[in-house]
């Protein structure tokens, strides 16, 4: 088990960046991180992987304590591997070179065994004795992924791990490495702020705002119960909606979150909206609008003009779902 206990952090320059952070991440468990950009998700996996010294709180893996460059010559743990934003690569050796690197020649055949298993798995067998220095931001990132998994770890730390790579390969790679891991039994926690990396591959999802986590929950939890518009904005387009407006029989002015294509376009009632601009998503349109003075987001199948006072409403079983309050695990 990885435990955190009431870890807080602040670098030289006095900035708090985390404070009282406290997890326990079991073994196996994929864990994600969100948050806004500068919210401590990249630090908090440089804590954990040791690389940075904290003078409140401690780290343990099992009875193991993971501690910063000030204790370990090296920083860093052998059973964790951890990827960061700025990849590690040696750029005038190959493909496969760089995935071998720390794999044992004494073997051969299960060292190059390995190897075609791992650039199977990151789609990157095409360029095994291409020399990474060729390679595309996106094919270096997946070269990465592979190498970092050569070893076997215990733990995996991810920082945005498919940030780079375009989206005709990133959903393939999502399944394959996230599967791989799970079936490999690795403890897997991933920053991340692309809700695609999240919602169908982690067990738990812990949400950071302000140096402080504000949620631990089950993805599915967070995304149909979100306890604010911050959590909700991290899955997709959200708004903040008074309950008494969509339905007038309610006798509360309590407002709840309603995402973008929860909405419903209606011809008599509902919450009034003045349209100001409608934007091609593909399969349905992003329609922009003004209520009371605040801009307000909603999906439609077709463009509305502009200017053109429309109605919304929502499902009653929405606005029941989201009357009930979240829970934490």
């Amino acid at each position: 088990m990885l435990q955190v206990d009431h870890v807080s952090f602040s670098y030289p320059d006095g900035e708090s960046v985390l404070e009282n952070i406290n997890l326990r991440i079991a073994k196996g468990e994929h864990i994600s991180v969100i948050g806004e950009s500068g919210c401590g998700k990249s630090t908090l996996l440089k804590i954990l992987y040791g690389l940075l010294d904290i003078e409140v709180g401690e780290v343990y893996w099992d009875d193991t304590q993971i501690l910063g460059p000030a204790y370990n010559l090296v920083p860093g743990q052998s059973f964790m591997k951890y990827l960061a934003q700025d990849l590690e690569l040696m750029p005038f050796t190959t493909v496969r070179e760089n995935i071998g690197e720390f794999l044992s020649v004494f073997e051969p055949e299960q060292m190059e065994e390995r190897i075609q298993e791992l650039m199977e798995l990151v789609e990157m067998t095409q360029f095994a004795d291409t020399k990474v220095r060729y390679l595309s931001g996106g094919q270096q990132q997946r070269v990465a992924l592979a190498r970092a998994l050569a070893q076997e770890p215990k733990v995996m730390l991810l920082d945005e791990p498919f940030s780079h790579i375009d989206n005709f390969r990133k959903n393939s790679l999502r399944r394959n490495v996230f599967g791989y891991l799970k079936r490999q039994k690795i403890t897997v926690i991933t920053a991340t702020h692309d809700p695609m990396d999240m919602l169908p591959f982690a067990d738990r999802v812990v949400v950071l705002k302000d140096r402080f986590i504000i949620a631990k929950d089950t993805p599915k939890n967070l995304y149909e119960r979100p306890q604010d518009l911050y959590i909700a904005s991290l899955f997709g387009e959200a708004n903040r909606i008074p309950i008494n407006i969509l339905k007038s029989y309610a006798d509360t002015k309590r407002r709840i979150i309603v995402y973008a294509h929860e909405f419903k376009v209606s011809g008599k009632s509902g919450l009034e909206v003045v349209v100001k601009g409608s934007y091609y998503m593909g399969s349905y349109y992003m329609i922009g609008g003004i209520y009371e003075g605040h801009d307000i987001f909603f999906h439609h199948h077709q463009p509305l003009e502009v200017g053109k006072a429309i109605f919304l409403n929502i499902s009653i079983e929405t606005i029941n779902q989201r009357m009930v309050a979240p829970t934490n695990v």
